[in-house]
């Protein structure tokens, strides 16, 4: 990938946004589409016995489909998070596609944490581990943004600074609310789980309400 100083002035559909934001969408189509695969289709029923059996087997799935949902937003999350973000980068350097990379690394990552939570949704562990993957995720998403506003180097110069400290403050928010279920886990892993639905749905409504306009 072609390193562009920080000095050159660009847009953020030039040649090294566009390039980073190809590769970070298939990272993310890949991810969000190998979710799927965790939740697997009962086919050892006889078929005598569908009509019979098929319900119940399928209300096993139950904790898998809510695992796979909450998975699936918080990749989508995250990539609109992304976009978001290389909207306001103008130009890129190489520290700035290796803090990308590390994001990406993550990302991919994820399907794993979610098919061992739907195998031992049970335990305590895969809980600990699915809410630990999530939040670090975030993290390196979070470092390119205080990584690019640093002394507005590689950020487009109208951006205002309410802008700034608002991607800042939630890039911070959203692995807290994962920790902080790592916590509730040791009361409830029904709560801890429940935890991550509220509070993905009350940062959405944060979202809409302090959006930058």
């Amino acid at each position: 990938m072609e390193e562009v100083s920080p000095q050159r002035q660009g847009s953020g559909d030039d040649e090294g946004t566009e390039r980073i934001n190809a590769l970070s969408d298939g990272v993310f189509a890949i991810a969000i589409t190998l979710l799927v695969l965790n939740i697997e289709v009962p086919n050892d029923i006889p078929a005598d016995r569908v009509a019979q059996e098929l319900p119940g087997r399928l209300a096993e799935l139950i904790p898998d489909l809510l695992s796979y949902v909450v998975s699936f937003l918080v990749i989508g999350s995250y990539w609109m998070a992304h976009r978001s973000i290389f909207q306001d980068i103008r130009a890129v350097d190489r520290g700035l596609m290796w803090l990308n990379i590390l994001f990406l690394m993550f990302v991919a990552f994820l399907p794993f944490p979610t098919a061992l939570l739907d195998e031992y949704a049970n335990d305590q562990l895969p809980v600990v581990l699915y809410a630990g993957s999530l939040a670090i995720a975030r993290l390196p998403l979070t470092a390119i943004w205080w990584y690019a506003t640093h002394n507005r180097r590689l950020i487009h110069e109208h951006l205002d600074a309410r802008t700034v400290r608002w991607h800042r403050m939630r890039g911070l928010g959203i692995p807290l609310i994962f920790l902080l279920s790592i916590g509730v886990s040791f009361i409830s892993l029904t709560a801890a789980k429940l935890t991550w639905i509220i509070l993905f749905a009350i940062d959405i409504i944060i979202l809409e309400i302090n959006r930058p306009r």
